[in-house]
């Protein structure tokens, strides 16, 4: 079965001597990114700090690792040669919302006269990958049988572990300030393309909405493409991790669909149930112990993802990523881009550094780690 696979990635621009974010780059930032772009795209983000990068169509693992390599070289360039530095974080760790302004777009502008603080304190960035497989309902019922791997989706992919300069003890804050916002968190279980069209109908006809890309939810089918995106994660500093995160998503899709063409998708859990394994995966990331929706109590996250990769050997083989989907181990092993964080600050805490100082080091990492 056919996979068609492309990653969207947010990025924030920082100063290289204060680390601080800048509020009001360079607009030449955006013009040497619109003109080395090639297949792939790079936009402006809600806010004007930050800068959105989507690949190209990808067929394979290895084709998302080389347009990942692309899209993340085009803006960094871009950012050194005027005067900035590209951050792959999901949030900044010290900076402050009131300082940031959103991008001169009527979208945007509409969205901060709806959504009021609730956006304004929306400093977030995250990765988006999308999957195109199958028929308009096989990709719906898939994406209702994802929602129980969303939890660990998240947790693999923590890089949001400070708040205003503040230990938040999250792996990923990211999700508690997008909780603020309407249509956020988990999709419903939904059946068939019909289902979902009818709920998107259903805000339309209250005007709730304008279309179906104003439903944050955490995986959506794309209002843009014939794609399922899984929105959930944040963004990975460092790109095997991408890569790795992309490649189970990849397999997941290839089972599941496989297991839908056969009419053998497994019960659906309660939402709820979904729900707090998503809390424990942001708040724990790696070390999260994850409710067992299959036999009851809790379970260690490495057990539950190592069953998970060798439920998926066949699927990893025939997209040609065994190697990428096992290196999912090894973000479980050694931590995410949140766990690295967090040991660079407390180390230069105790090594007597102010916290101004130990934040700025961990900046200084996150930009050291972005790159490809």
């Amino acid at each position: 079965m056919p996979i068609t696979l492309g990653v969207e990635e947010e990025f924030f621009l920082v100063d290289p001597e204060s680390r601080d974010l800048i509020a009001d780059p360079d607009p030449a930032i955006f013009e040497a990114c619109a003109a080395a772009r090639g297949p792939h795209n790079v936009v402006h983000e809600f806010l004007r700090s930050q800068i959105e990068t989507s690949t190209r169509v990808c067929t394979s693992i290895a084709d998302v690792r080389d347009a990942l390599i692309e899209t993340r070289s085009i803006v960094i360039d871009a950012a050194e040669r005027h005067g900035a530095r590209a951050m792959a974080a999901s949030m900044h760790p010290f900076a402050d919302w009131r300082e940031q302004a959103p991008t001169a777009k009527e979208r945007y502008e509409r969205f901060a006269m709806t959504y009021q603080e609730a956006v304004r304190r929306l400093t977030v960035g995250g990765m988006h990958i999308h999957a195109g497989f199958g028929t308009p309902d096989s990709r719906i019922r898939v994406m209702t049988a994802l929602r129980r791997h969303l939890p660990a989706l998240h947790a693999l992919s923590g890089s949001s572990p400070f708040n205003g300069g503040r230990e938040t003890g999250f792996k990923s804050y990211r999700l508690t300030v997008m909780g603020a916002l309407p249509r956020t968190s988990l999709p419903p279980p939904l059946g068939s393309l019909h289902d979902y069209e009818a709920l998107v109908e259903g805000y339309r006809a209250l005007d709730f909405i304008g279309d179906g890309s104003e439903l944050w939810w955490d995986m959506r089918p794309s209002a843009s493409y014939p794609t399922i995106e899984l929105r959930i994660c944040d963004i990975c500093t460092g790109i095997e991790d991408a890569v790795a995160v992309a490649a189970l998503y990849a397999c997941l899709v290839r089972k599941l669909a496989r297991l839908d063409a056969e009419g053998a998708l497994p019960a659906e859990p309660a939402t709820e149930i979904i729900a707090e394994n998503r809390w424990l995966a942001a708040r724990y990331g790696v070390l999260a112990f994850l409710g067992n929706v299959e036999g009851g109590g809790r379970v260690d996250i490495d057990d539950y993802v190592g069953g998970l990769i060798d439920n998926l050997a066949e699927d990893a083989h025939a997209l040609d990523c065994e190697a990428e989907l096992d290196r999912i181990r090894d973000i479980i092993r050694e931590g995410t881009s949140a766990d690295r964080q967090i040991d660079l600050y407390r180390l230069r805490r105790l090594e007597d550094d102010d916290e101004t100082t130990a934040l700025r080091a961990v900046v200084d990492a996150i930009v050291a780690e972005t790159r490809p």
